[in-house]
């Protein structure tokens, strides 16, 4: 079992993103020791983890709330989930297009700039 700042260790979450998750039930079924600390097992972290991912993915709380609801129903759920994913991803290649155009901006500025700078351009 693991406390909340071995588990911030592992994750490298913030204590308070942590303990706001586990408040608001993004961490199921959450066990408590004796001192009523909370402790962690190795699903936990993985589950954790996967909060963080969904997170950098763009995730809002609620919708990552909603996930997690849909999987503690359990696998009669799976098509909802991949539904959620597929959304997602599709905002992520379309963010990803919007970067990879950004930096062919940034290569062409500065491949122009060095053609100044070298006198090919005036």
């Amino acid at each position: 079992m693991y406390s909340m700042k071995a588990v911030c260790k592992e994750t490298n979450m913030p204590y308070e993103t942590l303990k706001f998750y586990c408040n608001e039930g993004l961490v199921p079924n959450v066990k408590r020791n004796s001192n009523n600390y909370r402790v962690f097992d190795d699903e936990d972290i993985a589950w954790i983890k996967s909060l963080s991912c969904l997170k950098k993915c763009g995730m809002s709380i609620a919708e990552m709330k909603e996930y997690v609801a849909l999987c503690l129903q359990g696998e009669k759920t799976i098509p909802e989930r991949k539904l959620m994913l597929h959304h997602r991803k599709k905002i992520l290649l379309e963010k990803l297009q919007e970067i990879n155009n950004s930096i062919e901006y940034i290569d062409t500025k500065q491949k122009f700039y060095d053609d100044v700078l070298t006198g090919k351009r005036p």
